[in-house]
């Protein structure tokens, strides 16, 4: 149920469950749907325009799926930008979609403000894209002063033959002979894969009021599209109203394919199935922050204190390494992970330092695994006393000299950090993000406690890039979540620990893509299935 302003609408989607899918089979980890959202006969609260729908429009998706793009001056909006939602599956099953939705809008007594019609699509796994490019030659002249004013509109057919707007060129203005820009598109927003599905596309003149003027259409299909520039991919544009009227009546003009390049879209799972070492023999730095001195965790061995070493539970630090780290161990094949601490006195001398190996040997800070991460973690509080000031650069600067060496995309660096959320130098943490942010390297920081974290929000960049004395970082690599958000209220430490992973490594993947992808690194081939020693390999005909 969603709660829209001071109205409310209710809305049900039933995935039946009727098993005998086999998720070890499947070529993707989700099958997605794609939600699509338009509106009729809204209501006009605007006194001098049409109402622009951007309220509307993101009414069913906006806490969860993000919104749609605004249209202006229409009352009757077909919503480009697609709710892209995944079903996952964690057992046998299949998937049953009974789900079409068109409801009157309420809010205003004795006013009919409008429909709202959602669609929901099983989309192909079809992992093509496309690069397109359209030029129209001698269309229709619709302005009295000017000439034409020209843009396309592509529409996918569905299933139940109607149509599916999936994509809007730029406006090209005063021409009759425009050159549009070239454009990429997912094969599946454009046929759901399907190479014979009809695409039609409609060619309008842009009106400043909203009111474009319609010149003509054509259809095509992807098959007839992939033969590229050639004299079958130049397309008559037909106004049937003008055609039916008028016996001479030939065509407003014609639009033809320039250019047609089809593009394999890569997924991060294709770099686990290639073997790539992307997390493997890569240096994981599980690093945990200690608070400083002004702001005491006080004696690991008291209970008010952030470290404390309860018999019967994890503390926060000991649940958040715990819950990323068992995950991200998967990703690396020797699973040794160097563990650093910073913010302590060390023995002998009681020497600061912000660097630390937690197991105490700087020549070889290699733990096995989790476990041994865990309880090199547990001797540290042990031997070293906990103080300031807290300095992140040092460890980010560690890490991102591994990343430095490695740039081939061979390895991929993740950097894991537990903080209370003070932090010492600011400044510098700045700078070694940005600097880092070119290198293959991913960093998490985990919030812990009470403290405000407006500081680690601003190294995570998800509002605003994360910027210093000019310069911005290349790509987003941090993500932040405050571990207090997912502590379950029922106290279940393994519901709490689930939740915190699944936030934490989100944006991962696509950090990863994206250093893959502005490099031009491949994935490597799949090796063949696995067979076991003494079996014969099967061979289908």
């Amino acid at each position: 149920k969603d709660h829209l302003s001071d109205h409310r609408m209710d809305q049900y989607v039933y995935l039946d469950n009727l098993g005998d899918f086999d998720p070890l089979n499947a070529s993707i980890p989700a099958t997605k749907v794609e939600i699509t959202v338009s509106c009729r006969n809204l209501l006009d609260r605007d006194t001098f325009s049409k109402s622009d729908p951007s309220k509307t429009n993101m009414l069913l998706f906006c806490q969860q799926f993000g919104r749609t793009e605004v249209i202006d001056n229409t009352l009757n909006p077909d919503f480009v930008r697609k709710f892209i939602l995944d079903y996952f599956f964690e057992e046998r099953q299949n998937l049953r979609f009974d789900f079409r939705l068109e409801k009157p809008l309420g809010g205003i007594s004795g006013k009919k403000c409008g429909t709202i019609i959602v669609k929901a699509e099983e989309l192909n796994n079809c992992r093509e894209s496309v690069m397109m490019q359209f030029c129209g030659n001698k269309l229709d002249k619709k302005d009295f002063f000017g000439k034409s004013d020209p843009f396309l509109v592509f529409y996918r057919s569905n299933e139940d033959s109607t149509f599916t707007i999936c994509h809007k060129t730029e406006v090209v203005k005063n021409t009759l002979n425009p050159v549009w820009q070239a454009f990429k598109i997912p094969v599946r927003a454009l046929c759901n894969g399907d190479y014979d599905r009809t695409i039609k596309v409609e060619v309008y003149d842009w009106d400043r009021d909203g009111s474009h003027d319609f010149i003509g259409e054509f259809s095509t299909s992807y098959r007839e599209l992939s033969r590229g520039q050639s004299q079958f991919n130049v397309y008559e544009v037909v106004n049937q109203k003008k055609k039916d009227k008028k016996k001479k009546y030939l065509n407003s003009g014609t639009v033809t394919l320039l250019s047609f390049l089809v593009d394999i879209d890569v997924t991060f799972l294709d770099y686990i199935k290639g073997g790539i070492d992307e997390f493997n023999d890569s240096d994981k730095n599980v690093c945990d922050n200690d608070k400083s001195r002004f702001s005491s965790p006080g004696n690991p061995a008291q209970p008010t204190s952030l470290h404390y070493m309860s018999p019967y539970q994890l503390n926060a630090y000991a649940m958040a390494l715990k819950a990323v780290g068992e995950i991200i161990q998967d990703y690396d094949s020797d699973k040794m992970f160097p563990a650093l601490g910073f913010g302590a006195k060390l023995p002998p001398d009681g020497r600061i330092s912000h660097e630390f190996a937690l197991n105490g040997n700087p020549q070889n800070p290699y733990c096995a695994g989790i476990d041994g991460v865990m309880e090199a973690y547990y001797q540290s509080l042990k031997s070293v006393q906990l103080y300031g000031p807290t300095n992140f650069s040092p460890v980010v600067n560690h890490v991102a000299r591994y990343a430095a060496s490695v740039k081939d995309g061979s390895q991929y660096f993740v950097l894991l950090i537990i903080t209370d959320g003070v932090i010492s130098d600011m400044a510098q943490t700045k700078e070694s993000i940005i600097n880092a942010s070119c290198l293959p390297m991913s960093i998490i920081i985990v919030g812990v406690g009470p403290a405000e974290f407006d500081a680690m929000i601003e190294l995570d960049g998800d509002e605003v890039r994360i910027s210093s004395r000019g310069r911005y970082a290349e790509r987003d690599i941090v993500q932040f979540v405050p571990f207090r958000d997912y502590i379950d209220r029922t106290g279940n430490h393994i519901l709490s620990m689930a939740r915190l992973a699944k936030d934490v490594l989100a944006e991962i993947p696509d950090q990863f893509l994206s250093y893959m992808r502005t490099r031009g690194i491949k994935p490597a081939p799949a090796p063949p299935p696995y067979t076991p020693p003494g079996q014969p390999l099967q061979t289908q005909i």
